[in-house]
């Protein structure tokens, strides 16, 4: 679950089941009865229907956990934490870093640092189609030591600079201001 809808999806699911649960987070349930496996088959069933599947393997589970905990990190917390990423995944899932990173390559085939640079990549790219921020103020956000190593990263990973894949963003959105300015001279040119 990496979402708000994820969460919401998964307390119905429970709801229609006559489930109860203490919490519903991301990633992680915690139902106050114990279920049979025949509830279990069928929460299962429920949450395949709205694409999130149910996770009973611990090796799974601690993988969709360092998933959420990063993506919850990049995506929606305010700032990133100052610490180091494998200070903070270590703290926050309660297991040494070491095995959190070999467990996550072994499974995934990528780094964690892989998979953060990745989400990161993509925030920087929400966030400057977003533009409220400048890069320095997006840089400082993200936790990146200058806007040079921002810029680096981002182009290593999408083959673009920041500011060119800026420029391409204004070429593919028209600016609210000209799209009505567009049809009316289309149908001035049609009224003549």
């Amino acid at each position: 679950m990496v979402s708000n809808r994820c969460k919401l999806a998964v307390k119905e699911a429970l709801k229609n089941l006559g489930l109860h649960f203490i919490i519903v987070d991301l990633g992680e349930v915690d139902i106050m009865e114990d279920i049979t496996f025949e509830q279990q088959e069928e929460l299962r069933a429920a949450l395949q229907v709205t694409g999130l599947e149910l996770m009973d393997d611990k090796r799974s589970v601690l993988i969709e956990r360092i998933k959420n905990v990063i993506v919850e990190m990049v995506h929606y917390a305010e700032d990133l934490p100052k610490t180091n990423f494998s200070d903070y995944l270590s703290q926050k899932l309660n297991h040494n870093y070491t095995y959190l990173a070999n467990l996550f390559s072994e499974v995934q085939g990528t780094t964690i640092e892989q998979f953060i640079i990745a989400h990161k990549v993509e925030r920087i790219k929400e966030l400057i189609i977003y533009d409220e921020l400048n890069l320095t103020e997006i840089s400082y956000k993200l936790n990146y030591s200058s806007v040079a190593h921002l810029s680096n990263q981002f182009k290593k990973i999408t083959g673009l600079s920041p500011s060119h894949f800026k420029q391409l963003k204004d070429k593919r959105r028209s600016p609210i201001e000209e799209i009505g300015n567009t049809v009316f001279r289309k149908e001035e040119i049609n009224k003549q």
